[in-house]
């Protein structure tokens, strides 16, 4: 791989779950002898490998894997928190005179590691409080009367964004736009970044998100979210909102069947893929390299290619 700066490149490879994104940065760490670093809000936390679908000891072996597992379920972490790890981290791979590759389908993530972070003020506590005991129709509805452009962009069943946006235009008087309109901190001007978004065909993805819940089903994932509910950690928490915790937690509830529990938790990872796959086509750059096909066969070697990799 060629290096088009004094530093090593920063790779990074983003898309929808289940798109083949662990496996693709698994290959280019291999031929590059790069450093993988975790951009997946779920896997940060130590709590959940299975349910995350965070990397197994086996892969972990083949290539060097940072910012997996290193929190618990108990503390949130944010984009920002997030942001500044992975800038630590990239500095000291780079520092080695190694590439690093960012892996992951955190789309906040992303944009706040190369973007920057909103100059946000702290929120008052009190409006905070009186917004995330609110319910989020009645959310929606204050948003849309002070800050309409939010609102508009929203989906209604966006419950953490519409908080969050309600909460900062009550808090500062100022529309969240506003503030991210004046980021600070990215580092996308000054790395030599090899981008990839995985957007294969949606049937392809589907019958992939199906598979990939069956299988975490059949790798434990019941036993590992029984653990986080004997913790009773906060429901909030980033790791007790995971895609599948909330549908196992209701099969061991005896809210669901088994049966109903597999159809809802296919669902939902599906949803997410869907929701991530919208973010990815429009969100990046129209510059970066788009990948439409399966990845399999000599799809991988095309996207290795685009990632500058080399034999």
């Amino acid at each position: 791989m060629g290096i088009g700066s004094s530093r090593p490149p920063l790779a990074l490879i983003a898309g929808p779950t289940a798109s083949g994104k662990s496996a693709l940065g698994l290959e280019l760490a291999r031929r590059s002898g790069g450093v993988i670093i975790n951009a997946d809000s779920a896997q940060v936390y130590r709590d959940a490998p299975i349910v995350s679908a965070a990397p197994t000891r086996a892969e972990t072996k083949l290539a060097d894997h940072r910012l997996y597992g290193i929190l618990d379920g108990s503390r949130p972490c944010s984009a920002a928190d997030w942001a500044a790890m992975a800038r630590e981290e990239i500095d000291a791979v780079h520092a080695e005179g190694l590439i690093a590759i960012l892996v992951g389908g955190t789309g906040l993530y992303l944009r706040t590691l190369l973007d920057g972070i909103a100059p946000v003020p702290p929120i008052d506590p009190k409006v905070r409080e009186q917004v995330r005991a609110a319910a989020t129709a009645d959310n929606r509805q204050r948003l849309a009367e002070l800050d309409p452009k939010a609102a508009q962009r929203l989906e209604p069943s966006d419950t953490t964004r519409i908080a969050r946006a309600l909460e900062v235009v009550l808090s500062t008087g100022r529309p969240l736009a506003e503030w991210q309109a004046r980021r600070q901190g990215g580092i996308g001007g000054s790395v030599d970044l090899r981008p990839l978004v995985l957007l294969p065909p949606r049937d392809w993805l589907y019958r992939r998100c199906d598979e990939r819940f069956e299988r975490m089903i059949a790798d434990g994932a019941i036993g590992e979210v029984e653990a986080l509910l004997k913790r009773k950690l906060d429901p909030a928490l980033p790791v007790m909102r995971a895609i599948g915790v909330p549908e196992i937690a209701a099969f061991l509830r005896r809210q669901m069947s088994y049966e109903e529990m597999i159809a809802a938790g296919r669902q939902a990872t599906r949803r997410y893929a869907k929701r991530q796959y919208t973010w990815f086509a429009h969100q990046p750059p129209g510059d970066w390299p788009r990948l439409t096909k399966p990845l399999e066969g000599e799809a991988i070697s095309e996207a290795l290619a685009l990632l500058g990799a080399k034999g």
